[in-house]
C-alpha cells in the first residue's frame, strides 16, 4: 500500500536547492523533496564526520562529494578528506591576464560569516597555495553604511605585514562583491576554543599576551589603533600561534592626535572610550588595545570576563561600573600573572601597561626569549587538533542549501545579469542612488597583489609595498587616503 501524500508542501524554486527540476506537481514534487532530503542528509553526515576528525573520503559520485570542492595535495588533513576531481579538470595554465580575480581561485568550503560578509577557504590555481577569502556584498555594505569601514580596512591592510597579524595578499572586486584574500589559519579563533571548553594554562596565555604585544607594538609604529581586540579576532595557526585579524573598525591617528568615536565591542572596550563619549575630553589612544588584551587574557584563564558587560548595557552605566566594581582574581593564579593582569586592567590609561617595553618589564614575562618568540620558535602550550576543522560546519551547509546567491554559481549569475542589463534602457534606472553608490565603489576600489609586489621588489629593499591602482580608475592616479565615494555614500567619521 502506498503511503498517504502530505496535504501540502511549500513551493521550491530551482535556486533553493541543487535540483534543477521545475515541475511542481504530483510525483515530480515528491521526487524533488526526496532528492533534497537525501542531499541534506549526505551533507550533514559529511560535516559530522569532519567534525569528529573522520579521515574517510566521500563516496565517489555522492551528492556531498559533488558539492564539496576539493583541494590539491598537500593540505590540512580535514580538507584532504574532501574528494573530487574538479580541481584537476581546471587547467592552471589557462588563467589569462595579470590582474587577480575570482577565476584565479578554486573555492573549497565556507568557514564563516558576518553581518554582511562571508569567509571561505580557497586555493590559488597557479601556485596551489591556500588562503582565506572574505567577500562582502556591495549592496549590503551600502544599505548598512559600511562602505567607508571596508575601504578603511583595505587601506590599512595594504600597508601592513607582520608575523602575528592575518595579512592581506590580494584585493579585487566584481559587480556584486568586494574580495579580500588573506592568510589561511586553520587553528580556529580563541572564541571557538572557549566555546569548546578548552582550559588554557598560564603559560599558554602568557604566550598569547606576548604575541599580541608584538602585534600591537607594530601597529603603533604604523599609527594604527585596532579597537576590536577580542577572542573572536585572534586566530591560531596549526602550531598554535596567535594572529590578530579584522581591521574593520581600526583607525589611523598621527602623532599627537586622539580618537573620539565610540567604537568596539562593549565587553572589551576600555573605560576611557566610554568616558570620552559621555563626558567629552581629549579622547583615547593606543592604550585601549592593551586593556582589551587584559580582558581577553582574563577570560581565557577563567572562562568569563572580568566585568559583567553586555552589548545592551547603557554607556552611562558602564562609566559608573568601572569606578565602583573591582576585578576578582583567582587565588590559584600565580602572583606574577595577577600582577600583569592588574596592570593591563588599570582603569587609568596613564598607569596601564600599554607598550612592548612595559610588557617586557613585567615579572610574569621575565623569562621570555623575545627574539625567538618573534620568529615563532617558542612552542605554544596549546596546539589545535589537526584532525578537524575548527569552525562551525553549518556555514558550508548554509552556503550550499540556503544561500540564494552562492559563490560557486557567481559566474553564471553575473553573465545572466549582464545580458539582462544590456537589454534594458539605461535611462530607466530602478534605483539611481544605489547605482551611483555602486559606480563609486567600482571607481574607488583599490586592487592589491602582494605576491606581485614581492616579486618585483628588490629583496634587500625596505620600501613599503604600494597597491596597484584600480583598472576602473583609469590611469596612474594617486590613491586617496579614504574613498571619495563618501560624498555619494555618506558614513560616520572614523574618529
Amino acid at each position: 500500500m502506498s503511503q498517504p501524500r502530505p496535504p501540502c508542501r511549500p513551493r521550491v524554486t530551482a535556486d533553493a536547492g541543487h535540483c534543477g527540476c521545475q515541475v511542481w506537481g504530483g510525483h515530480y514534487a515528491e521526487f524533488l523533496w526526496e532528492e533534497l532530503a537525501v542531499r541534506l542528509l549526505c551533507l550533514l553526515q559529511t560535516f559530522w564526520d569532519i567534525g569528529q576528525g573522520d579521515p574517510r573520503p566521500l563516496p565517489p559520485g555522492s551528492p556531498a562529494s559533488r558539492h564539496l570542492l576539493p583541494p590539491v595535495e598537500p593540505l590540512h588533513p580535514v580538507l584532504s578528506a574532501v574528494s573530487s576531481s574538479e580541481v584537476q579538470q581546471t587547467s592552471r595554465s589557462g588563467i589569462a591576464g595579470s590582474s587577480v580575480n575570482l577565476d584565479h581561485f578554486q573555492i573549497l568550503r565556507a568557514i564563516g560569516k558576518g553581518s554582511f560578509g562571508k569567509v571561505c577557504i580557497v586555493q590559488k590555481r597557479d601556485t596551489e597555495k591556500m588562503f582565506a577569502m572574505k567577500y562582502m556584498n556591495k549592496q549590503q555594505c551600502i544599505e548598512r553604511d559600511e562602505v567607508r569601514n571596508v575601504f578603511r580596512e583595505l587601506e590599512i591592510l595594504q600597508e601592513i605585514e607582520h608575523v602575528f597579524l592575518v595579512n592581506l595578499w590580494y584585493s579585487f572586486q566584481d559587480e556584486e562583491d568586494m574580495f579580500m584574500v588573506v592568510d589561511l589559519l586553520l587553528g580556529g579563533d580563541l572564541r571557538y576554543h572557549l566555546q569548546q571548553n578548552v582550559q588554557f594554562s598560564e603559560d599558554t596565555v602568557r604566550l598569547y599576551i606576548c604575541e599580541m604585544a608584538l602585534a600591537l607594538d607594530y601597529l603603533r609604529s604604523q599609527h594604527i589603533i585596532h579597537r576590536d581586540v577580542k577572542p573572536d579576532n585572534i586566530l591560531l595557526d596549526e602550531q598554535g600561534h596567535a594572529h590578530l585579524t579584522d581591521f574593520n573598525i581600526a583607525t589611523i591617528i598621527k602623532d599627537g592626535e586622539r580618537a573620539t568615536a565610540l567604537a568596539g565591542t562593549k565587553p572589551y572596550m576600555a573605560p576611557e572610550i566610554f568616558q570620552s563619549f559621555v563626558n567629552g575630553g581629549t579622547g583615547y589612544s593606543f592604550e585601549v588595545d592593551w586593556w582589551s588584551v587584559g580582558v581577553m587574557a582574563y577570560e581565557l584563564l577563567r572562562g568569563w570576563r572580568p566585568y559583567d558587560i553586555h552589548s545592551s548595557n547603557a554607556v552611562d552605566s558602564l562609566v559608573q561600573l568601572f569606578s565602583t566594581v573591582s576585578v576578582q582574581y583567582v587565588p590559584t593564579w600565580s602572583k606574577e600573572m595577577v600582577a600583569l593582569l592588574r596592570k593591563l586592567l588599570t582603569v587609568d590609561p596613564k598607569h596601564r601597561v600599554s607598550s612592548l617595553r612595559d610588557v617586557q618589564a613585567a615579572p610574569a614575562l621575565a623569562g621570555v626569549l623575545w627574539a625567538e618568540l618573534s620568529e615563532k620558535k617558542v612552542e605554544p602550550g596549546f596546539v589545535p587538533n589537526k584532525g578537524r576543522l575548527h569552525c562551525d560546519p553549518t556555514f558550508e551547509l548554509e552556503e550550499m542549501i540556503l544561500e540564494s546567491r552562492p559563490l560557486h554559481k557567481k559566474k553564471k549569475r553575473l553573465a545572466k545579469n549582464r545580458s539582462r542589463d544590456s537589454s534594458r534602457d539605461s535611462s530607466q534606472s530602478e534605483n539611481d542612488y544605489l547605482q551611483d553608490c555602486l559606480d563609486a565603489i567600482q571607481q574607488d576600489f583599490v586592487i592589491f597583489n602582494r605576491e606581485k609586489l614581492k616579486r618585483s621588489q628588490d629583496p634587500v629593499s625596505e620600501t613599503r609595498p604600494a597597491p596597484e591602482p584600480s583598472e576602473a580608475a583609469g590611469g596612474e592616479g594617486v590613491r586617496p587616503a579614504l574613498p571619495v565615494c563618501g560624498s555619494i555614500c555618506p558614513s560616520a567619521g572614523s574618529g
